[in-house]
């Protein structure tokens, strides 16, 4: 088993690309862009798996983080990719990413 560095650093690089590519972006240049949507989710998969490769103690010491959650996305961005809501995507950059960065970066 890798140490939770690594993982750390595979999800703090996901959600900085994330970031980068929506930039300066609304919701609705989001939407219209195949091409960056493509980018954020295949980077919010490597971040989700990445989350369930970390210990158990260090999703203990960080119980604001819904870690199922992070799960349930993952499922959806493998195995039910045509059900992906953006909008629900859009959301989870701008309000779940900047708390996980938090608990990642500690």
């Amino acid at each position: 088993m890798k140490d939770d560095r690594l993982y750390r650093l595979h999800i703090l690089e996901s959600i900085d690309k994330i970031s980068a590519y929506v930039d300066g972006m609304s919701r609705e240049d989001f939407l219209q862009s195949i091409l960056v949507q493509d980018a954020v989710l295949r980077n919010l998969q490597v971040l989700s798996e990445s989350t369930q490769r970390l210990s158990k103690e260090f999703k203990e010491r960080n119980p604001d983080i819904e870690w199922p959650s992070i799960n349930g996305l993952r499922n959806i961005l493998v195995h039910d990719y045509l059900g992906i809501d953006l909008n629900t995507v859009w959301n989870v950059i701008h309000n779940n990413l900047p708390e996980l960065r938090k608990a990642i970066d500690q």
